[in-house]
């Protein structure tokens, strides 16, 4: 007797998902999708309406329906209505389009007609300053799970959800490549907040003891993963890597301007190494095995559009 294979995704082509817009109006403009995108992530006009105009409706939904569940608790506790902020994590591989897709979302998600107050962060802000990383002998594995502050990040997204105001993120530049000592940016109670990173939706290891903990991802409302080949994956980080060869680690402040100064061969056999060494590693180990966790994972094809969506079944 053969066995249905049981699928915990709705699987739609990229036609599919965009018939779901149904009549929900675009409110960005070519030049917005422009300003918004990342460097070398050519995501058009035309994607963002087929893509995450549906993306958006169906927030809008989940959004409404989150409320009112917290509405009905609040109810039967006879507690307070303090509002509560609903947080979408987005993760996925270094040069996948993490930041363009969070962008274009929180854009989206602050047009709508209630105008709601949507902020964006990176769990960058939350990695060990690089003197730290060198103590620790991670200065080679900056981006793993383990180069994080992770008790900062979950009081953080504690703080966030339990509705308290004017909360404190570290600031990360990646001009200097390090977090920026004194400078912090404030987040004082959204109605949503977009958490983008690498490891955002991994779960950890629970300890021995028993003992409950929490991770980041039991924080998050909505998980996006957006996914692509490695082989992809690769030929767009080379791609963004020689780019920024001749634009901003030309700034004699950035962290990597001795790459501008080598040989194109240099460079490019510098930027192949930290893919194989770092990012492949890291992706493989830690960052693809949570894809499964996602609520909504979105696929990329060769062009870097995306050209499969699957939203996980209620």
């Amino acid at each position: 007797m053969s066995r249905t294979k049981l699928d915990p995704y709705h699987h739609f082509t990229k036609a599919e998902w965009s018939a779901l817009r149904a009549d929900e109006p675009m409110t960005l403009e070519a030049a917005d999708v422009e300003r918004l995108r990342a460097l070398n992530d050519p995501i058009s006009f035309v994607e963002a309406e087929d893509i995450y105009l549906p993306l958006s409706r169906l927030i809008s939904l989940y959004v409404e329906a989150t409320q009112e569940l917290h509405h009905a608790s609040t109810r039967f506790l006879g507690a307070d209505g303090r509002k509560v902020p609903y947080i979408i994590g987005v993760a996925g591989s270094v040069a996948v389009g993490k930041s363009t897709t969070s962008r274009i979302l929180q854009a989206l998600l602050t047009r709508w007609k209630s105008s709601p107050k949507v902020d964006l962060v990176t769990t960058d802000g939350f990695l060990f300053p690089n003197a730290e990383l060198a103590k620790r002998d991670l200065v080679d594995r900056k981006g793993f799970p383990e180069s994080y502050d992770r008790a900062a990040l979950i009081q953080f997204l504690s703080d966030i959800k339990s509705g308290k105001g004017k909360v404190e993120v570290p600031v990360y530049s990646h001009l200097i490549y390090d977090i920026v000592q004194g400078e912090s940016v404030t987040v004082d109670r959204p109605d949503i907040l977009i958490v983008e990173g690498l490891n955002i939706l991994q779960p950890g290891e629970l300890p021995r003891t028993g003992k409950p903990v929490l991770f980041a991802s039991d924080f998050i409302d909505l998980s996006i993963y957006i996914d692509a080949s490695e082989d992809d994956l690769r030929r767009w980080f080379m791609e963004r890597f020689k780019r920024l060869r001749v634009t901003a680690f030309a700034d004699p402040a950035s962290f990597f301007h001795r790459f501008s100064k080598m040989s194109e061969t240099e460079a490019e056999n510098f930027g192949m190494w930290a893919w194989d060494e770092i990012n492949v590693p890291n992706l493989r180990e830690n960052i693809q095995p949570t894809r499964g966790r996602a609520d909504l994972v979105l696929t990329k094809g060769t062009s870097h559009g995306i050209e499969r969506v699957a939203l996980r079944k209620v």
